[in-house]
């Protein structure tokens, strides 16, 4: 499978905005989904993951209550709705595809990033 992030942009502190990962090669609906992000200087980190029927998702606890994770496994599309953003969410978000739920820090399969900025 191969994944395609899209979406990013610039929004301002509190604002809003959704970003989507498409899939390609093979359906995702074996695979858990979930996003990852990397700011400057730091290392990746978890964000949100969700499981093969959209029945279970966690987020990582600074994100919670302001993203939300979900998914169309017949539109093979992942997406990130991510609201009040901070200037601290500024990074580059990464989609990811995994066998097993929650996912792992290595996942399976990773997809190109899309650049999140948040201006204060």
């Amino acid at each position: 499978v191969q994944l395609q992030a899209s979406g990013g942009g610039l929004a301002q502190a509190g604002g809003s905005l959704r970003i989507s990962c498409a899939a390609s090669g093979r359906t995702i609906s074996n695979y858990a989904m979930g996003w990852f992000r990397q700011a400057p200087g730091k290392e990746r980190e978890f964000v949100a993951g969700i499981n093969e029927n959209s029945s279970r998702n966690y987020y990582r606890g600074s994100v919670k209550g302001r993203f939300t994770i979900s998914r169309d496994n017949a539109k093979n599309t992942v997406w990130l709705e991510m609201n009040n953003l901070r200037p601290e969410d500024t990074a580059i978000y990464y989609c990811a595809a995994d066998t097993v739920y929650p996912l792992t820090t290595a996942p399976l399969r990773w997809g190109q990033g899309t650049q999140v900025t948040v201006s204060s």
